[in-house]
């Protein structure tokens, strides 16, 4: 067989190697970026990797899992859960960081490692009643539990995310519920912002928490068109996803 004719088979292999070698090659260099955002900021220690997933076949987070990824994200509960149900034998974390509707906690407990997306009271007496139920029924661990905070100066308008000031109010209803692990905060960079400025603005919110909670150490900051000054300020969470799974692949 000629080269091309290889060529042609292996882009329309059923077992997706052309992908593979696609997410493998995104992957690698997103690596290697957060190596050199690391160094650049003098720590020793990596943030954790989040592959944001959302509108990407399972297939892909399979991919995803060969290749060493062991945490993904998604922002519906829909799609997330039924990922998580195709791929229950999969080695992989799942990550919910997307807007939290209350009656869509009993869903997510049933999955769901961690949810970066807390910016209401109401959210968390929602999970707390869940996780207790799942606990009951299937023995889970207990569930990492993010604060999104808005950095926004407008009142979060534009990423959403509870107001720097309901921090503490938010933290110390996790602290005080069963099941929740109270991890620290996630955030956003306001559309057009400075990222310096915003992730630096965080770092203090963060220190201000660790103040009162001081097991509060996360802080998941970061995608790909700016995860060099998330890890600057202290990122212990990165979320990405287009730089490693590419565009949001058309609905046919």
């Amino acid at each position: 067989m000629s080269s091309l004719g290889h060529d042609n088979e292996q882009r329309q292999s059923p077992d997706g190697d052309a992908r593979t070698a696609e997410l493998a090659d995104r992957l690698g260099l997103v690596r290697r970026r957060i190596e050199g955002a690391v160094h650049a900021a003098g720590r020793t220690e990596s943030p954790r990797l989040i592959v944001v997933t959302k509108f990407h076949p399972a297939a892909d987070v399979r991919r995803l899992a060969a290749l060493g990824v062991t945490d993904v994200g998604e922002n519906r509960d829909q799609e997330a859960a039924s990922k998580s149900l195709e791929l229950a034998g999969v080695d992989v974390k799942w990550h919910f960081i997307g807007q939290l509707q209350s009656n869509k906690a009993k869903s997510v407990a049933k999955y769901a490692a961690s949810v970066q997306s807390i910016d209401r009271p109401q959210v968390v007496e929602a999970l707390a009643k869940a996780i207790a139920r799942e606990k009951d029924a299937t023995g889970r661990s207990d569930l990492d539990c993010f604060i999104q905070v808005s950095l926004d100066d407008d009142a979060g308008a534009h990423r959403g995310g509870a107001s720097p000031s309901d921090v503490e109010v938010l933290a110390g209803k996790i602290e005080s519920a069963g099941g929740l692990r109270l991890s620290g905060l996630m955030a956003v960079a306001p559309l057009g912002a400075d990222p310096d400025a915003v992730f630096e603005k965080l770092t203090g919110i963060s220190e201000a928490l660790r103040a009162v909670h001081p097991a509060a150490t996360g802080i998941s900051a970061g995608m790909s068109q700016d995860l060099e000054a998330a890890v600057k300020f202290g990122a212990t969470h990165l979320r990405i996803g287009s730089d490693i799974l590419g565009s949001r692949p058309a609905v046919g």
